[in-house]
């Protein structure tokens, strides 16, 4: 089974990210979910992000950084939205990375690197027409990592929503958040 770290959105440890989390601690895996937020939790992306901008998006990152000190090095790094950014930042550079998971999100892999490292597995999750993902450049970072990596998945789901994965939200998507979910856990059987 694997050990996977879960970065929240700009919402927070919202109860639909630590229901998520525990769908997969059922399925047999460890999974940790770290709360850069310090317990807040917003209900409009707009005071979130607020919020995010008080922190520094520097100190939001290294908040992530520091959630992995003393976890083993064999992680599945994954996210939902800004939970994003510390999750590929660590895929990318922090050694023994066993796979990524981004939900709702992509970076350019410039970011963090000149490339994404050879034989690390990814999956990218996000509805086809949500704003966020389309038009912010997440869809054509997450095409850019596609074609460096034969070892990257995109997974498109019809919709509009950006946080459809969420249980407690109103942009929550069963249909999708199943499938989504369903690809999730095949993708940690095998690491």
């Amino acid at each position: 089974m694997a050990e996977v770290i879960l970065y929240h959105h700009a919402l927070g440890l919202t109860p639909g990210v630590v229901a998520f989390a525990d769908r997969l601690r059922r399925a047999g895996h460890t999974v940790h979910t770290p709360d850069l937020f310090d317990g807040h939790i917003f209900d409009r992306l707009e005071a979130g992000m607020g919020f995010v901008r008080e922190l520094g998006f520097g100190e939001v990152a290294e908040r992530g950084a520091r959630a992995v000190e003393g976890l083993a090095a064999e992680l599945v790094y994954a996210g939902f939205s800004l939970g994003v950014v510390p999750a590929q930042k660590l895929a990318q550079t922090r050694a023994g990375a066993l796979g990524a998971l981004l939900f709702c999100a992509c970076m350019p892999v410039s970011e963090f690197g000149a490339v994404w490292p050879k034989g690390v597995p990814v999956q990218i999750h996000a509805m086809d027409a949500d704003p966020f993902f389309v038009d912010e450049g997440d869809i054509d970072a997450a095409r850019s990592l596609i074609e460096a990596s034969e070892a990257a998945k995109l997974f498109l789901y019809p919709g509009t929503e950006h946080l459809f994965a969420d249980s407690s939200l109103p942009s929550y998507d069963a249909k999708a958040a199943t499938l989504l979910l369903q690809r999730v856990l095949d993708f940690l059987a095998v690491r």
